[in-house]
């Protein structure tokens, strides 16, 4: 009696999973939700972890919203996002959103969900550089990440000679995936405290990172692996401050790689080709102020690489790149520029930041 009872708890449990999806959303809330609940907003979920299960053990196709309203998503295991019978599209596709982004009328930063990892540093065995974990894994095609907070881990990040312990907030190592969209989203990293290894880490075709702020971060955003040249990636309107790594790695990807209206200050290194660096790559729009080395090739957790060809860089229309010097960033938390620059500094004209629109 007690299995028959499990079962039909299990189909009844699967059924509202199912009918959720049918529906198209998923709702979280970490104060008032529960991982027992349906999903609607009226009932929402507890956790990014139980959003992911349902989607991975659903059957269907359509576009899927998972919300996250404000608060505190701490992660203590990676949510991986892989189903194996949802079907999504370039038009149909998941979207993993704040309820409250940036350009609607009642947003603050203090609307943004906050994610960090506290898990363990086991993604990798026996990982030579002394651990890493990933924070959200997306595993297939089609997704999109808006207006997160995402901070670093809090870990001793570089424990002795030669060990670096990472976290990936952001994740994608399928080499075959295409169409990712990372966009609104605030990335902060402090050194000494929850160090922020690298935000955005993503295999294979059709990364964009836009409109995010990088702040304190080592690394910003790394284009990884892929089958071929990774086509049809772009980064743009971010705006990348006092990094102790570099703004853009380009190992992966295929010279169509564009890149524009992007701001940078305070960066130990601008960009980070691949070993070979057999690939050029376009700018334009975009402002380079304060940074030690320019332009390097190879490199990876531990190191950044070696000085490389700064002609491989071909700078078009309105780029100035400055080696000395800083800019003016909003530091007052009220504000909704925190974080960003300060309206009518030097490079506030490139839209550079959270916003989609002008305040």
């Amino acid at each position: 009696m007690k299995k028959l009872h499990a079962i039909v708890l299990l189909l009844l449990f699967s059924f509202q999973g199912f009918a959720q999806l049918e529906k198209g959303v998923l709702y979280i809330n970490p104060q008032s939700g529960n991982d027992a609940n349906t999903g609607q907003k009226e009932n929402p979920l507890r956790s990014l972890y139980e959003a992911a299960g349902r989607i991975n053990a659903t059957e269907g196709e359509g576009s899927v919203t998972v919300f996250l309203s404000e608060g505190m998503y701490a992660l203590d295991t990676t949510v991986r996002f892989d189903p194996a019978k949802w079907i999504f599209t370039r038009e149909n596709r998941l979207t993993i959103r704040a309820e409250v982004l940036p350009d609607d009328k009642d947003w603050h930063q203090g609307k943004m969900p906050v994610v960090i990892s506290v898990m363990p540093f086991k993604n990798i065995p026996d990982d030579r550089l002394g651990g890493a974990s990933n924070g959200i894994q997306i595993e297939t095609s089609h997704v999109t990440i808006q207006g997160l907070r995402m901070l670093g881990s809090p870990v001793h990040e570089r424990p002795q000679e030669g060990k670096v312990i990472r976290n990936y907030p952001i994740i994608r190592e399928g080499r075959n995936l295409d169409d990712l969209r990372v966009t609104q989203c605030l990335f902060l990293g402090d050194i000494h405290s929850t160090p922020n290894h690298l935000p955005v880490l993503a295999s294979g075709q059709g990364v964009v990172v836009d409109h995010c702020v990088f702040y304190g971060v080592k690394d910003a955003v790394v284009f990884w692996h892929s089958d071929r040249p990774s086509e049809r990636s772009e980064m743009h309107h971010n705006l990348i401050v006092n990094i102790y790594g570099a703004a853009v790695w380009t190992w992966s990807l295929a010279e169509d790689f564009k890149y524009y209206n992007n701001v940078v200050t305070g960066a130990e290194a601008f960009w980070i080709l691949d070993k070979e660096e057999k690939n050029s790559f376009n700018l334009s729009n975009s402002l380079v102020v304060g940074y030690n080395q320019l332009v390097n090739k190879g490199g990876g957790p531990a190191n950044l690489g070696e000085p490389a060809d700064p002609s491989k860089l071909k700078l078009g229309e309105q780029v100035i790149i400055q080696r000395e010097g800083s800019l003016e960033i909003v530091k007052d938390p009220t504000s909704l520029y925190y974080l960003q620059l300060a309206p009518g500094s030097l490079g506030s004209e490139l839209g550079a930041g959270l916003f989609y629109e002008k305040k």
